[in-house]
């Protein structure tokens, strides 16, 4: 008999998806999910589940590994194309957080408005009516101007809680123009700076978003505006947004990405009172959690048998993985 396939994971899993792959073969979790331990532990994979950064060194050294699939939507910590020149599948599990991630932006802009931070501190600090004065220069979300910059699964979910439950105005920046909603008009960037409250970053790491939220783009946001974002770290420049944050110019940011995550204890970030920090979590609930896990299982379980994943990021790696594995 055979030996089951490895299938090796970076981190732990919903119970019922660990259940469900470990029928599917014989299932290795990464004792930490650092760069080292991934390295080592993955060896003998021949499907990786992605929840952290894997390494070109990992698809280039595995010679039966068929496939990585991204435990979510993002693709920047998969080398996909290292993965095509080696004949090694990529696939993900688009849209299973993609309300998860949009509740996460609604609580944080309410938050933001509404002086929560700063209410909290002082109450617990220095009592009741410390905390309470904030709230004389709260604001409502309700009928406000929301900037979506990227319309994709998490954009469209927004753009309806924002609309349908809170009466806003949606602008959005994105660049395929496609995917967008009756309610949402597609503006320039320029303008959606300009004209937006609140701001969401929901667009994908690419050569053209790094540095996106430059010092040039956070002077044309409105005074007071909040800035939330949980696309990728590097699609905000830091210094001009700390210094922004620190002279009041903006109302306040919510930041769930970063450029080194996680993120140093000594970190700028940590002495404003007007940021909300959250550890890459946005996209991560109980409920997230497992659809996003059933997803995997889907994908994981078509490989094993042959065929081509759902939701197949490099199809140029097709003809050496069928070469590779002898499949037709």
């Amino acid at each position: 008999m055979a030996p089951a396939p490895v299938i090796f994971s970076t981190h732990p899993l919903h119970p019922a998806v660990t259940a469900e792959l470990k029928k599917l073969g014989d299932l290795r979790t990464a004792s930490v999910p650092s760069p080292e331990a991934i390295l080592a532990e993955s060896a003998g994979a021949q499907i990786i589940i992605v929840r952290a950064p894997i390494s070109p060194e990992i698809i280039e050294r595995e010679r039966l590994l068929r496939a990585a699939v991204r435990h979510g939507a993002g693709l920047d910590m998969i080398p996909v194309e290292t993965a095509t020149k080696a004949g090694v599948l990529v696939a993900n599990v688009p849209g299973a957080n993609a309300v998860t991630v949009a509740e996460h932006v609604i609580w944080t802009s309410l938050a933001l408005l509404r002086k929560y931070t700063l209410v909290n501190a002082d109450l617990r600090a220095q009592g009741w009516a410390a905390g309470r004065r904030h709230s004389d220069t709260g604001r409502e979300l309700s009928r406000r101007t929301l900037g979506i910059v990227g319309m994709g699964n998490v954009g469209r979910a927004l753009a309806g809680m924002a609309t349908n439950g809170f009466g806003m105005t949606v602008l959005t920046h994105t660049r395929s123009g496609k995917n967008l909603l009756d309610h949402v008009s597609s503006v320039s960037l320029r303008e959606l700076l300009s004209a937006s409250d609140v701001i969401a970053l929901c667009c994908p790491l690419t050569p053209q978003t790094k540095g996106l939220i430059d010092a040039e783009a956070i002077a044309r946001m409105k005074d007071g505006a909040v800035l939330i974002n949980v696309s990728r770290g590097p699609v905000v420049e830091e210094r001009p947004l700390i210094d922004a944050l620190k002279t009041g110019r903006l109302g306040g940011a919510a930041l769930d990405v970063f450029d080194t995550q996680p993120l140093p204890d000594d970190h700028p970030y940590f002495a404003l009172d007007n940021l909300i920090l959250t550890p890459h979590m946005a996209g991560i609930t109980e409920e997230s959690m497992l659809r996003m896990g059933e997803g995997v299982v889907c994908e994981v379980r078509r490989i094993l048998a042959g065929e081509l994943p759902e939701n197949l990021i490099n199809p140029d790696a097709v003809p050496l993985y069928r070469s590779r594995f002898a499949e037709a």
